[in-house]
């Protein structure tokens, strides 16, 4: 067994993935090569709500990941409300209206029982229960099946510690590019946050165990190898985390409020809605459409600095892009024209 013992997900993915480049293994997959690490791997998060990835190569989409979690833990499994933000998104579906293995539709619905709720109310009542456990595999549907949907993480377990809960999830096969340093680390750390405001505690350590930790070759060559110890925002001041519960009474009804109108500014008890959650869908929706400055200007109203940073540094990088791409085309056409005068 491996550790990756980091403060948060900056050094987390620093790490890690130079572990990777030094011990991986090279193995052949269903979905190209990739270096896989020759024993299961444990990421350790001492802060986890620190949850933002500041790496520009890696270049994470900060509004699919932040609105992915928030589509997790209301529940839900369908393709048209989280493909706005991710149209790519789409292709993991097996018939285009839902998704098979979301986590979300696991945790709360699957099974035909709430996990979040009964967990939260045998942590309240007992904190030092140890069957705090979400199960997200299901044999009858997963086991020996055939599509393109099928859970990674496998299973989580709860436990209040000094106070706070800690969270273990445990994955059966875990990319560490998309997968751990990338919406893994974001959505769980999410849920873990939301779960330990209803409970009334702090948070804890989050541990992902992979069994089968990799990443693919490909994406290396073009994502490179971080430098080993990275110039974190959040350790050197820069930036800091918006706390996501202000009202536990009122945060789910105020969840599946925004679920229903994300961009409409409605009225929220919990700031967080309105100060971070919803700036942040009305910026993606208006990038989108293609709206870069009304883009940047919602980006300006997202309360929290981390995600505030990371959505204004993801559509900055894609101006750039278009600038270069734009002064090589006019450099291209400039060159023909030139070529064509010459012939004649």
């Amino acid at each position: 067994m491996q550790t990756v013992h980091a403060r948060n997900v900056n050094e987390a993915y620093a790490v890690g993935m130079n572990m990777i480049k030094e011990q991986g293994v090279p193995e052949p997959s269903r979905y190209g090569d990739v270096l896989v690490m020759p024993d299961p791997v444990t990421t350790t998060y001492v802060k986890p709500t620190e949850r933002v990835l500041f790496n520009d190569k890696r270049d994470a989409n900060p509004f699919f990941h932040f609105l992915e979690g928030l589509w997790m833990i209301s529940g839900r499994n369908d393709v048209e409300w989280i493909t706005k933000y991710n149209s790519s998104f789409k292709k993991f579906s097996d018939d285009g209206v839902t998704f098979h293995g979301a986590y979300g539709w696991r945790w709360r619905k699957h099974f035909n029982v709430d996990q979040l709720t009964e967990i939260i109310q045998i942590l309240i009542k007992n904190p030092a229960d140890r069957r705090a456990y979400i199960s997200m595999w299901d044999p009858d549907v997963d086991l020996n099946k055939e599509g393109l949907d099928f859970p990674c993480n496998t299973g989580i377990a709860f436990r209040v510690n000094n106070s706070a809960l800690q969270m273990t999830v445990f994955n059966r096969s875990n990319d560490a590019v998309w997968g751990a340093y990338g919406a893994n680390a974001v959505h769980m750390s999410m849920m873990q946050e939301y779960m330990a405001a209803i409970i009334g505690v702090d948070v804890g350590k989050y541990h992902q165990v992979a069994n089968n930790f990799h990443a693919y070759t490909e994406v290396l060559d073009k994502v490179g190898i971080p430098d080993p110890h990275p110039m974190d925002p959040y350790d050197m001041g820069d930036v800091k985390p918006y706390p996501m519960v202000q009202d536990r009474a009122t945060w789910h009804i105020d969840l599946m409020n925004f679920m229903d109108s994300p961009t409409q500014k409605g009225f929220y008890n919990n700031e967080f809605f309105y100060d971070v959650a919803q700036p942040i869908a009305e910026a993606a929706t208006f990038f989108k459409q293609g709206e870069i400055v009304k883009a940047l200007n919602s980006c300006q109203y997202i309360s929290a600095p981390d995600w505030n940073r990371a959505c204004t540094e993801w559509i900055k990088r894609r101006i750039h892009r278009k600038e270069e791409r734009d002064a090589k085309q006019a450099t291209k056409r400039k060159r023909n024209s030139v070529a064509h005068d010459t012939d004649h």
